[in-house]
This record gives structure tokens, sequence and C-alpha cells, in this order.
């Protein structure tokens, strides 16, 4: 077996596994500067006469039905890469990428808002195979290198930040070429998904050695994913904290456009310069602070720090009137979430049977995904009241999973630990007398 195992890792490079997530990823970050924009600015695709708050809340609407696609689909996924595979589920799942981008661009071209929602939800379908590549992880990882490992994911994340946003913002842009549109990013990043198709087909090797054909196929995963998740005593506390933790970033992410729009006139090529910049101290934390603090500290003592960390930097960004006095404060919330989010990963897929890798991080995404479902229809109308809600509401839930940590894990962990310590200590000396 361990044979097998020396195998697969030889002919399962890390670095196609971070190749194929940083091009999928780049075709999201494309994405994040235009569809505030899209449905804000009064030459895009609304008619004039819709209001501000009708505006945001379609905008809302809008991101909801991502998050909620995929949370019906990614513990479904997740599964069924643990019963066919990992490189067959992934493979399937980027067609529907290509399909949905394509999509999207039409439905700008024919101003179809409909057809908006409907590859919203095939790119929510998508974006689901996150779970797969994280099981893809965990199958080639000890649990000491899965934080480093699952940071690389991070840092794939990050380079799509940097990339993909300012393509998005610069591509959308029509002052800059004339035939520049908001259908125009879409077309890129449906030829990104056509790249990854092909790079996974012909590069990306299976990683899991042994198929588990008893994982049980149900549409209705998600739901039972979050029973799962939530009665499970080992996992409640983890679970509550990533529910928290991404509930709180996902009002930062999906209303944060419109706070630079409202506050600082931005347009779509300063939002995506701007996520570059975010983009960029992502990858700098997850490729090189993960790396140095995984191999000094355990993943509980990095989140200790990196939660409290996330809600300073949130309050801080509403204290800036500049354009360089957000860039100054900015830096905190990538840096704090950059070493958050893959110990908390690397903290729940500890704590799963190898076997189960698939539908335990499905678990996870199928928490994250409700956590994403719900921000956006709050602050679609939470928005249009006040444009700083999201950023305080943000900082709250930042606060809230913090204090969760460190009541409902932090301590009982330490407590667990001393008495298993005391037992050993008196087991030692029994066998000494």
């Amino acid at each position: 077996m361990d044979g097998m195992n020396i195998r697969t890792r030889r002919k399962t490079p890390i670095f196609t596994i971070f190749l194929t997530v940083f091009i999928d990823l780049l075709g999201v970050g494309i994405i994040i500067p235009i569809l505030a924009p899209l449905l804000l600015d009064e030459g895009g695709l609304l008619p004039h006469g819709v209001g501000f708050a009708q505006r945001t809340q379609l905008l809302g609407f809008l991101i909801a039905i991502f998050s909620l696609f995929q949370f019906l689909f990614a513990p479904l996924l997740g599964s069924l890469s643990d019963k066919y595979g990992r490189k067959r589920v992934l493979f399937s799942t980027l067609f529907v990428t290509l399909f949905s981008y394509l999509l999207f661009a039409y439905g700008i071209y024919i101003r179809n808002v409909a057809l908006l929602f409907i590859s919203r939800a095939c790119q929510g379908i998508a974006a689901s195979n996150i779970s797969i590549i994280y099981s893809a992880l965990a199958d080639i990882s000890t649990p000491k290198s899965k934080a480093k490992n699952f940071g690389l994911v991070g840092m794939a994340f990050g380079l799509g930040f940097i990339v993909g946003p300012v393509l998005g913002g610069v591509l959308s842009d029509d002052s800059l070429v004339s035939w520049f549109s908001f259908s125009t990013p879409f077309l890129l990043a449906a030829w990104l998904a056509l790249v990854n198709i092909i790079l996974v087909r012909y590069e990306f090797q299976e990683t899991l050695t042994e198929l588990n054909v008893n994982a049980r196929i149900t549409p209705f995963a998600g739901l039972k994913n979050l029973r799962k998740a939530f009665s499970n005593e080992v996992l409640r506390i983890v679970f509550m904290v990533v529910f928290l933790f991404t509930f709180g970033f996902t009002f930062f992410t999906q209303f944060f456009q419109v706070y630079l729009i409202e506050k600082f006139h931005f347009d779509q090529s300063d939002i995506g310069f701007l996520f570059g910049y975010i983009g960029i101290l992502l990858v700098f934390t997850q490729g090189g602070l993960v790396r140095v603090a995984s191999r000094r500290l355990e993943p509980q003592q990095v989140l200790l720090l990196s939660l409290l960390m996330l809600m300073g930097g949130y309050l801080l960004l509403l204290l800036p009137d500049t354009t360089g006095g957000l860039y100054a404060v900015l830096p905190l919330i990538p840096i704090s979430y950059g070493l958050a989010s893959p110990n908390l990963s690397a903290l729940i897929s500890n704590s799963a049977p190898r076997h189960l890798q698939g539908e335990t991080l499905g678990m996870q995404q199928s928490v994250q995904s409700l956590a994403q479902l719900i921000p956006p229809i709050i602050g679609g109308f939470v928005v249009a009241l006040t444009i700083d809600i999201p950023l305080w509401l943000a900082a709250a839930c930042s606060l809230l999973s913090w204090l969760v940590f460190i009541f409902g894990y932090w301590r009982k962990k330490r407590k667990k630990d001393h008495v298993s310590s005391k037992q050993s200590s008196v087991h030692s000396r029994t066998e000494d007398c």
C-alpha cells in the first residue's frame, strides 16, 4: 500500500492541481468587478427608471443564486468524487463552467436578466468542484502538510484575484478599447475554462487510490450534510466557526464593490485593480506566511490570532476618506483571511477518516455555501439604507466566530490535552513501579 501511495504522489504533482485551480479561479476573478457596475450603473444592464434599492436587491439575488446551487451540489460532487474518482467528476464540472460563461455573455448582449440568473446557477454548480480539489489534496497530503497544501489552493485563489479582477475591469471598459463591453471578460473566462478542460484531461492524474463504492449519492446531500455537520460532536464547533467566518467574509466580498462605487466613485477598472491588490496580499500570505506558520504552529494556534485580526480589518475600512487611505488599511483583511482559511480546512480534514475526506470536505462546502447564500439577500436590502452596514455585519460575524472558537474549541481542547497528559503521566509512573 505504501508503494502505491508513493507512485500516486509521483504521478500527481501538486503543481498540476495548483494550475487547475488557478485557471478555474481566474475565470471567477474576472467576474468580481463587473456584477455591481453592471447592475448599478445607469448605462449598465437595467433601464434608467430602476431605483438604487431595486438594483442592490437584484444584485443580492444574483449573487445568492450562485451560492444556493453551490450549496446543493458541493456535497453531491464530493460524494461522487469519493465513488467515481476525483478526475472524472472534476472534468465534467468544467464543461458546466464553459457553458455558464458563454450564457452570461449572451445574456448581457441581448440584455436578458433571466439568462444571467440561469448562468449564475450553472456557475454555482461548477464552482462546487473546489471540494473535489481539496479532496485530491487531502489524498496526497499527510496530516502535517495539509495546512501547507491547502494554502496552495489559497495561493492559486490569490493569483486568480490578482489577474482576474484586473482583466475583468479592463476588458469591460469601453473607454480603453471601443469594442470592449461587459460581455468581453466572460468570453475570455469561457476560453480559460476550455484550457482547463484540456489541462485536466491530459495532465491531472487520479489521486484516489481506493474508490468508496458505498458512497451514497442523494440530491438532498446539502441538507443532510448540514444536519451531519452540526450533529457531529467532534466537528460541530469548527463548522460553526466556518459558518460565521464565511458569513462575515461574504458581506465584505459581495458588497464592498457597492461601498467603493458610492463612497469613492470607483468604476469597474478601479474595482479590478483594488481586488488585484487584495490578490497580491493573498498570494503573499498563503504562498509564504501559511507555509512558515504551518512549520511552527498548529492550525488552532494560527486561528486564535487570525480570526480576531479579520474583525479589526473590517472596522478599519470604515475610517479612510481617500483612496490612498483605503489601500493602506486594506492589507489586514487578506492577510488574516489567508491565514485562517486553510487552517480551518486542515482542522476539519485532520478530524475526518481518510476514506471520508470527500464527504467531510463536502460538508464543509455545504456550510460555507449556506453562509454565502444568506448575506447577499440581507445585504441587498440593508446596503440600500446605508452603504457601510455590510462592513459592520462582517466585523460582528468575525467577532462571533472568534468567540465560538475560543470558548467552544480552544478551551475544551486544552482541557482535554491536559487530562490526557496527566493520564499518560500516571500510566508511565505505574509501569515504572
